[in-house]
């Protein structure tokens, strides 16, 4: 009897040690795309108006590593969008490439250390459609922007992780040099900038309702010589799930950048979308 509780023993605990395997030390990859659309169209209507549509694609990949004790997570999002109103032209009105790659230790605290690297920059030319004629005012990785940061997170709650470190951003452009030539410098044009600082990014995801999810993103980031101003990126979006490949998507990004612009500048948008998990 003791010889078949033993074997029923390590049989179990080879089952137990497969499943912890099957959680761990594997990569984990994800993958979802999508095609957000809206349209108005006009004919013969009395009170006015023009004809309008915009398209967005998009595209969001995570590749995540874990072990008991180490997590490396990677994250690739793209959007690219264009919106033709009237006889009008199209014009971009979505336009970024972000990857970030995290690697976090859990010491048995309630924070982790954690070591990270994020690169941003635009998909393709961006325009100033304000100007006449049209000015382009950016490409792809001009500018862009890398930054490494090395801190602790909190990441025990499900909905919610945050995390604070000091952080070093590298901004290259190669002509439109606005974004990183020192004004204080005569006879010099800089297209590399190197600031040193403190970075927080929170973020925030969970279900509003049974089919309604609300995501939001929150980054910070402060120089040590103008530790009073403060680069602000706030990204939200709600999104209504009508079946499995059809979402109704709000969105709205809020950026504040000094050297950018004086202003605080908005962006919203609500389109109907179809979107497919991949992977």
């Amino acid at each position: 009897m003791k010889k078949y509780f033993l074997i029923i023993l390590l049989f179990s605990s080879l089952s137990f040690a497969k499943n912890i395997d099957s959680l761990s030390y594997r990569w984990q990859p994800s993958l979802k795309t999508g095609l957000n659309i809206s349209q108005i169209s006009f004919s013969h209507w009395a009170k006015g108006g023009e004809n309008s549509f915009t398209w967005t694609l998009t595209g969001d990949f995570h590749l995540n590593y874990k072990t008991p004790e180490w997590l490396f997570s990677n994250e690739l999002k793209s959007a690219y969008g264009r919106t033709k109103l009237g006889k009008d032209t199209y014009r971009t009105n979505n336009n970024e490439l972000y990857l970030e790659n995290i690697l976090s230790y859990d010491a048995g605290w309630e924070v982790n250390p954690f070591v990270s690297n994020s690169v941003r920059t635009q998909v393709a030319a961006g325009f100033n459609y304000k100007l006449k004629p049209v000015k382009k005012v950016s490409d792809f990785f001009d500018p862009g922007y890398i930054t490494q940061s090395f801190g602790f997170t909190y990441n025990k709650h499900k909905t919610f992780e945050t995390r604070l470190g000091i952080a070093f951003q590298q901004t290259f452009t190669k002509i439109f040099n606005q974004y990183t030539d020192n004004p204080n410098t005569k006879n010099k044009v800089e297209k590399f900038k190197f600031e040193t600082g403190v970075e927080s990014v929170s973020s925030t995801e969970f279900f509003i309702d049974t089919n309604l999810k609300l995501k939001s993103r929150l980054r910070l980031f402060t120089r040590f010589e103008h530790i009073n101003v403060w680069d602000v990126r706030w990204e939200n979006s709600i999104t209504a799930k009508i079946n499995s490949w059809l979402d109704v998507n709000f969105t709205f990004l809020l950026v504040y950048k000094k050297s950018q612009s004086p202003y605080t500048q908005m962006k919203e948008g609500l389109q109907v979308g179809i979107f497919y998990h991949i992977i």
